[in-house]
C-alpha cells in the first residue's frame, strides 16, 4: 500500500480515439463498425509493460460509440482485456472535461485523484481536463515537438516511451520489464 507522500500511480486511464486506436478520415458512427480499426504505434508495448503494475482502462469523450460499441472496437484489436474500467460520455453523461466525469471514474476505481494518470491526445480534454481534477496527464503529441512539462504533466511523443517517462515521473516503481 502506498505511504504517504507517495507519488506512485494506482491507475492508468487513455483516451481511446488517436491515443489508442487510430481515427479514420471520413468514418462516422461506431467505430466497432468501421470496415477497418488499428492500434496506434507503441500501444501493445506499453500496455504490456504497465499491466503487471497498474489498473488500466479508458475514460472518452466518443459520443457516436456506447461502452459495448468500445468494448467491442478494443475486442476486435484485442485490447478488451487489458483494459478492464471504462468510462465513456455516452454511460456517464459527462465529458472527460467535467468534474462529475472523473468524480463517477474515480470512485469506481477506489483510488484519490493524485494516484490515477490519465493519457492523452487532446490538451483540454484529455490533459487539462485531468488535471483541474487533481489527477496527473500525459500528453501524446506525435505530431510536432512541443511538450507540457509540470509536477504532474509530461509529454510522450511516441506511446512506446509512455512507461520510461512514467518511472522517470516517479509515478510507477523503478524497475518496468
Amino acid at each position: 500500500m502506498a505511504g504517504e507522500g507517495d507519488t506512485t500511480v494506482g491507475a492508468v486511464l487513455f483516451d481511446w480515439g488517436n491515443t489508442l486506436m487510430r481515427v479514420f478520415e471520413g468514418q462516422l458512427g461506431a467505430m466497432a463498425d468501421w470496415p477497418e480499426v488499428e492500434v496506434l504505434p507503441g500501444v501493445r508495448r506499453a500496455l504490456r509493460v504497465l499491466r503487471p503494475v497498474v489498473v488500466l482502462g479508458v475514460a472518452t469523450n466518443a459520443a457516436d460509440s456506447e461502452a459495448a460499441d468500445i468494448r467491442r472496437a478494443l475486442r476486435r484489436v484485442r485490447l478488451s482485456s487489458v483494459l478492464p474500467r471504462l468510462y465513456c460520455y455516452r454511460s456517464l453523461g459527462h465529458r472527460k472535461s467535467s468534474p462529475q466525469f472523473w468524480e463517477l471514474a474515480l470512485s469506481d476505481l477506489g483510488v484519490p485523484p493524485e494516484r490515477v494518470v490519465m493519457v492523452g491526445d487532446d490538451l483540454e480534454a484529455d490533459v487539462d481536463g485531468a488535471l483541474r481534477c487533481g489527477l496527473n496527464a500525459v500528453w501524446l503529441n506525435p505530431t510536432d515537438t512541443a511538450e507540457r512539462v509540470g509536477p504532474r504533466v509530461r509529454t510522450v511523443h511516441h506511446m512506446a516511451e509512455l512507461p520510461g517517462v512514467l518511472r522517470e515521473a516517479g509515478w510507477l516503481p523503478g524497475e518496468l520489464h
